[in-house]
């Protein structure tokens, strides 16, 4: 696939559905080329050829945001394609909620696998390339979550806490040539409610998001943060419904 030479290109991981799939739709709209990842393929491969078939630019890799060889993989191959990664979008997340005396420990251990261990080998695969061209941007995902404390959701907060922090810790290091950007959605429509397994937990998250905000409106504030001149960085930015939460 022929880019053109001010096209940028822009890794997405959770590529499949909610956030991820609506800001692979924006972009590509905007004319940007976009690399889905998600484990979930067939959803993938749907979603590229709707995107190639509106007139956009797309392909999509399998990926497993929990093994760092495979999200390697998944950067390099893109690299080799392209020759270069503009963006790179920490965005898959699960959000298994419970009470802590629930004792989940699996799903503990799935949120920090996919949340936190997920961003940073999304950021290590990432980081040397940009550094060689010394350009380029990095989004990680967080959430309303990453900055207050709820029943059910400890643990979840704070692997968005981590995000929050690692992605200033990240701008801090960086300095000038790389770009770093956290954003942090409210309340927005997904699937990510759909596997909290706690009973309690599950109504009480269906209640919460009785209001909420489509998934393109968090697409819409990515899409500001990367068409901004190469002098401004977007730090951070808070997206969350007008009522309710």
């Amino acid at each position: 696939m022929q880019l053109q030479e001010n096209q940028k290109v822009v890794l997405i991981t959770g590529a499949s559905s909610g956030i991820g799939e609506a800001t692979a739709r924006l972009l590509a709209q905007h004319g940007m080329h976009v690399v889905l990842g998600a484990r979930r393929t067939d959803r993938l491969e749907l979603l590229a050829a709707q995107i190639r078939a509106a007139g956009g630019s797309a392909d999509f890799h399998g990926l497993d945001v929990t093994d760092a060889d495979d999200v390697q993989t998944f950067v390099l191959a893109a690299h080799k394609q392209h020759g270069r990664v503009d963006v790179m979008i920490n965005n898959a997340g699960v959000m298994p909620l419970s009470r802590l005396d629930a004792l989940k420990l699996k799903e503990w251990d799935r949120m920090l696998d996919v949340n936190v261990r997920g961003v940073l080998y999304g950021i290590a695969a990432v980081l040397p390339l940009m550094q060689v061209r010394r350009a380029g941007q990095i989004i990680n995902i967080a959430s309303i979550g990453a900055y207050t404390v709820s029943p059910t959701a400890a643990v979840y907060c704070a692997t968005k806490f981590a995000v929050a922090a690692i992605t200033e810790g990240l701008r801090q290091e960086v300095g000038g040539d790389i770009r770093v950007t956290l954003v942090s959605p409210g309340v927005t429509e997904s699937e990510l409610a759909d596997g909290i397994s706690d009973e309690q937990a599950r109504a009480e998250m269906k209640e919460f998001r009785k209001v909420a905000i489509a998934p393109d409106a968090i697409a819409r504030a990515i899409l500001f943060a990367i068409v901004q001149p190469a002098d401004v960085d977007v730090s951070e930015m808070v997206v969350r419904p007008t009522a309710g939460h």
